[in-house]
């Protein structure tokens, strides 16, 4: 089954919920890291599922229900997001769960969806979906994963920029998946990483890791998360002044949430970065990519419209506008009624094999894989240039793609 639905109709042609067996909403949780280490991100996840909510119940709903979303804090904690998973599903009453970004969040609370059998899509970018860690019920249709992201990027950081490489990442299973992903990516490049610097996530400060930067590096490969990303950058900065420096590649995540033009960021210009969704809009942005951003309320240069000092966690939230959209599809192929329909609406999902770029799919074409329940998709390599990111490289599909590592559709619900 094709998932990619048409374009959305115009508003004078939405249908009603007066055709529904029933006219019971349609309960979605949504974990939502809106404190802890990710709740910059949290903030624009739940203002992106809020946006897309909207357009959805705007044309019809599912199945021509209306749709609820409920939110419930996880604190970015797993042993927090698997209470709250159990909260939605059972005293919530929902459907279904989904939103979480975190890996350690997903890793810990995906066991908690196997046991009440109840589907968990998450909108993270681990590599724990595909590698098999996981189970039948969690799936990541609407974002790709690391070792896709990274293989993509590979070949281009190594003819452009160096095959020399210290990599600097957060030390829990979304930097190991860095680690371990682009290591063997750059490796099969000719390149070669020279040293791994592994930081703790909770970390204020940086300044005493940067010496272990080897001399000879000739790419900085950086992804930081979490509250202290702009003192990283800044830091870092600070820690190779005006001199001669490695060329930098950085994953957005490292200044997700942070206005390119802070002082002190002026070192990045020249430099490159990984989006999976450009910040700044681009010059040949679509009609698709205008109406979500138009939708979700950013403006050109990827803040709040309201507050151009509110900026989006661009690059990342556009996986929880996407997802809510597969959930669409995947409920509608289903014939999804309620609760006892939860393991047609996997069967269903892991059917679909393609998204065409659309409203539902903004950020891109993507492609899913139904046997390891992950999504693959467009990367976008960006230059920091006057001050703005701007596209200089977008990667195919083909690029992403690697052996399945798994077959979950060959297991038992």
């Amino acid at each position: 089954m094709a998932a990619g639905a048409g374009a959305l109709a115009l508003p004078s042609f939405f249908p009603g919920y007066t055709h529904a067996q029933s006219s019971e909403p349609i309960r979605l949780g949504f974990q939502l890291h809106r404190t802890g280490i990710g709740a910059s991100y949290g903030r624009w996840y739940e203002r992106t599922a809020t946006a897309a909510l909207k357009v959805l119940n705007e044309a019809g709903g599912i199945n021509g229900r209306p749709v609820e979303i409920i939110f419930e804090d996880d604190g970015t904690d797993p042993a927090r997001g698997a209470e709250v998973f159990g909260k939605l599903a059972t005293q919530s009453n929902c459907d279904l769960v989904f939103g979480a970004l975190f890996s350690h969040v997903v890793i810990g609370t995906a066991p908690r969806a196997a046991e009440l059998k109840v589907p968990y899509l998450v909108c993270s970018e681990g590599h724990h979906v595909a590698s098999g860690m996981l189970n039948r019920w969690t799936l990541q249709p609407g974002i790709t994963d690391v070792k896709s992201q990274v293989q993509g990027m590979a070949p281009w950081v190594a003819g452009n920029l160096g095959k020399k490489v210290t990599m600097i990442f957060p030390d829990f299973a979304f930097g190991h998946d860095h680690r371990d992903y682009f290591t063997a990516a750059i490796a099969a490049q000719g390149g070669e990483v020279i040293a791994q610097i592994a930081i703790p996530p909770t970390e204020t400060s940086f300044t005493r890791y940067f010496p272990q930067i080897p001399a000879e590096t000739e790419v900085i490969y950086h992804v930081m998360v979490g509250p202290a990303v702009l003192t990283f950058v800044k830091e870092l900065g600070e820690f190779y002044g005006s001199g001669a420096r490695p060329q930098l590649f950085g994953f957005i995540d490292s200044l997700e949430a942070v206005d390119i033009a802070s002082p002190g960021l002026e070192f990045l210009e020249g430099s490159h970065f990984w989006e999976g969704h450009p910040r700044v809009k681009q010059a040949d942005a679509s009609e698709h990519e205008v109406f979500y951003r138009a939708a979700v309320g950013v403006d050109d240069n990827g803040a709040s419209v309201t507050d151009p000092a509110d900026v989006a966690t661009y690059a990342h939230m556009f996986s929880t506008w996407e997802t809510l959209f597969v959930i669409k599809a995947g409920m509608e192929a289903a014939g999804y009624q309620g609760p006892a329909d939860r393991q047609k609406l996997v069967e269903a999902i892991e059917a679909m094999t393609e998204f065409a770029e659309s409203r539902e799919h903004p950020q891109g074409a993507k492609t899913f894989n139904g046997k390891t329940h992950q999504a693959f998709g467009l990367q976008s390599i960006t230059q920091v240039q006057g001050g703005k990111l701007i596209r200089v490289h977008q990667t195919s599909l083909e690029d992403g793609y690697y052996p399945d590592e798994v077959d979950y559709t060959s297991q038992s619900f």
